[in-house]
């Protein structure tokens, strides 16, 4: 990670060693809990007792650790700057709000339950449908601030578009996933999603403005320092957070090796659709690419680890939506990796309709 994005500061530092190669700790985890899920059933068994209204206890802690860091980079001051690209935030709320959840419901229905229903596990069905649904219905937050660097985006817009999605994710993420879970027949607890919103949503959002604004008046050299210092408890805290799903669903796996990457393929045209929609329709409205790509790329990043929690919380750490929700940390990375070097190879491309606007004809003698 890197750290928060204002007007004024330098670019910030490109993606680390360590996030880029994310996938990879992903897969190691993935093995080391099958093997310790193995090993020491009861162990596992015991942690998952380990519940106060229906909220796990150790994940939810790991969860906070996971969340806080990354929210610690948002600056809600920059919602003034929302109308200074009022066209590329009006794409990013379309795409984000009104298609992304949408058609995740739609492809993950037409894979789950026709394509690869035949070899996907009857009773999860809904599950992995619902795990989808909650990736799809949670906006990046911290790592588009890596996307967007990366493909030479404007910062003050990125930051602008995150706390806006922020803002709008507090109120609508509940009624959005209710609505999708009812259209897909899955029953909604709305007490339990509802209690993942304010515990992981409204109460870290809150702890994480506090602390930002009693770090920034120590001045931002302490800022930046604090953000160095938290950013690897952030990643490690869901690395551990995934050893604890695999664990519980290493059984599972064993007999069906091949879930996740039947789970993985519409997550992967999701991710494609909604970055190309959202990048044609910047390139359409006029902005420029520097507004195009943060555009693009929030709107096909996921807040994964909001998406992990509301699973467990929903549907528990055995459930496939628990599984669902961390096939989309495995491909965040590289996929998103893809996205950024298209966005960045096809510049020439985005930019030759803005030349053909701004040209003047000459007048007719």
């Amino acid at each position: 990670m890197q750290r928060d994005m204002a007007a004024g500061e330098k670019p910030v530092a490109a993606m680390s060693v360590f996030d880029r190669y994310l996938s990879v700790w992903v897969l190691l985890c993935i093995v080391a809990g099958i093997a310790l899920g193995q090993i020491g059933p009861a162990v596992f068994e015991s942690i998952g007792r380990m519940e106060i209204a229906r909220v796990n206890l150790p994940v939810g802690v790991l969860i906070w650790v996971m969340v806080i860091p990354m929210l610690l980079k948002v600056d809600f001051g920059a919602l003034g700057q929302v109308g200074r690209h009022w066209r590329g935030i009006g794409v990013t709320l379309f795409v984000n709000w009104a298609i992304k959840p949408f058609s995740m419901a739609l492809i993950g229905w037409l894979f789950v339950r026709h394509v690869f229903a035949a070899w996907l596990p009857v009773d999860q069905l809904d599950s992995y449908i619902a795990g989808l649904i909650l990736l799809a219905a949670a906006p990046c937050t911290a790592m588009v601030f890596v996307w967007s660097r990366l493909a030479g985006g404007d910062p003050l817009f990125t930051l602008s578009q995150v706390a806006l999605n922020d803002t709008i994710m507090v109120f609508a993420f509940a009624p959005i996933v209710g609505l999708l879970l009812g259209i897909s027949s899955i029953t909604v607890p709305w007490d339990t999603l509802l209690t993942s919103v304010v515990l992981y949503i409204l109460v870290p959002v809150v702890i994480a403005q506090l602390v930002r604004r009693a770090l920034l008046r120590r001045g931002q050299a302490v800022f930046d320092r604090m953000l160095k210092r938290v950013a690897p408890m952030s990643i490690g805290a869901l690395l551990l957070t995934l050893v604890l799903l695999f664990a519980f669903q290493g059984e599972a796996i064993v007999r069906q090796p091949l879930v996740i990457a039947m789970l993985a393929v519409p997550i992967l045209i999701q991710v494609l659709f909604n970055a190309w929609l959202a990048y044609w329709l910047n390139r359409r409205a006029g902005e420029p690419h520097s507004v195009a790509c943060p555009s693009a790329l929030i709107g096909a990043s996921n807040f994964f680890e909001l998406a992990v929690a509301a699973a467990i919380s929903l549907f528990g750490l055995k459930s496939g939506a628990a599984l669902a929700t961390v096939v989309g940390v495995l491909v965040e990375v590289p996929v998103m990796l893809l996205v950024v070097h298209v966005v960045n190879r096809t510049r020439g491309w985005y930019e030759q309709a803005q030349e053909h606007a701004t040209e003047i004809p000459e007048p007719h003698p």
